[in-house]
């Protein structure tokens, strides 16, 4: 066991603890009694546990170090499932959504961290690769979930189990699980504002809400897109998502040669084009095969753009000593995780007005300021060194 695969395993584990309780929602929906507006508001309560403990997490991993921070958040997490099937009303389920929301944020900025950690002591562009592993994980546990509910277990059944096998892992794993050692003493309040000043973080920060609004929308809408807009039944539709997650994770899976030929600026520009143009494809053209090319061209654009930046993000922070990040990636993280609460409310608001066919293509048009976000981020980072 090496601290690469330990930590390949905590990004994996994540993604099933996601897509475990994700895709057993309708199971627990009829549970609760929830109908589709008070099951909505309940699922915000994942998005804003995810928004608020983000920087509250990075904040810790900075001052004390990150891999107690996973450790206790990769333990925590898969727990938290069989609390969530305890659920008996939307609010106890949307509390419950809170707590895990703010587990999986700690998970996500700690993980983070024990990447950047990898990549600085190997020298390679691992993180897509690493990111690769939470796509591939959602997967694992959307499979089990659909297993699950083929065979009538029901969610607390079925939650126990997930449970007890994520604990095990971390059992497994979590003596090689890397991590910063974290500050010897408490940052100067000058240094923590110097986070909020970088104009290069905020151009990286852009990209990451870019990347996630668009996600977020390919998430929530490209089935119905394609079943409204373009005929095909509900069967058809929810193939749509899958050609963009399976484009997605191959994509991440193959990155580190593909990053160290372009370049991880050339690549997050490259990934910004390559997915508003499958975005426009699927808008401009109206047929089911286009928008099948679309979705999963999105997806193959998009794969790079969270991990890439993850990656910039903590080299702007990186100390003389070869530790620090924390607080990047916490802001970073952070503004993501906007795009993913915001967009697709925003993309229904604007459906619901016109159509789906021009709110899909404003998600297009959102994702082409990815392009301009990166180049002057690389201007920005450049621009010290040539003073």
């Amino acid at each position: 066991m090496s601290p690469r695969l330990a930590t390949f395993l905590v990004f994996l584990l994540n993604g099933g603890v996601f897509g475990t309780w994700a895709a057993r929602v309708p199971a627990l929906a009829e549970q609760i009694g929830a109908e589709v507006g008070s099951l909505g508001l309940a699922l915000l309560g994942a998005s804003a546990g995810l928004a608020f403990t983000a920087p509250l997490a990075a904040r810790v991993c900075a001052l004390h170090g990150s891999r107690g921070v996973l450790i206790g958040s990769s333990v925590l997490s898969p727990l938290l499932l069989p609390v969530l099937a305890l659920s008996q009303s939307p609010l106890q389920f949307g509390l419950t959504l809170v707590a895990l929301g703010a587990s999986i944020a700690s998970m996500d900025v700690s993980m983070n961290m024990a990447a950047v950690v990898v990549v600085r002591d190997l020298r390679r562009p691992l993180m897509p690769q690493f990111h690769a592993g939470f796509s591939v994980g959602g997967l694992i546990g959307s499979l089990g979930s659909a297993a699950a509910a083929q065979a009538h277990w029901t969610p607390m059944r079925h939650f126990l189990l997930a449970a007890l096998v994520g604990v095990l892992v971390v059992a497994v794993i979590a003596k090689k699980i890397p991590g910063g050692v974290g500050e010897r003493h408490r940052e100067e309040a000058t240094e923590r504002s110097s986070v909020l000043k970088s104009p290069v973080l905020w151009l990286l920060a852009c990209v990451a809400l870019c990347s996630a609004i668009a996600e977020g929308a390919a998430a929530d809408w490209s089935a119905l897109f394609m079943v409204r807009e373009r005929g095909m039944s509900d069967a058809a539709g929810a193939y749509t998502y899958a050609a963009f997650s399976v484009a997605m994770a191959l994509a991440r899976w193959f990155g580190e040669p593909v990053q160290r030929r372009l370049g991880p600026h050339r690549l997050l520009a490259a990934g910004g084009a390559t997915a508003a143009t499958g975005l426009a494809l699927a808008v401009l053209v109206p047929v089911p095969a286009a928008g099948y090319l679309g979705f999963g061209l999105a997806g193959l654009g998009l794969a790079y753009s969270f991990p890439v930046v993850m990656d910039l993000a903590s080299e702007t922070g990186k100390r003389a000593d070869g530790s620090g990040g924390e607080r990047e990636l916490g802001l970073v993280t952070t503004v993501a995780y906007t795009g993913f609460l915001a967009g697709p409310p925003i993309v229904g608001g604007l459906a619901h007005v016109s159509s789906l066919v021009l709110s899909i293509g404003f998600v297009a048009l959102v994702t082409v300021l990815i392009i301009p976000a990166t180049w002057l981020a690389r201007r920005a980072t450049r621009r010290p060194a040539s003073v």
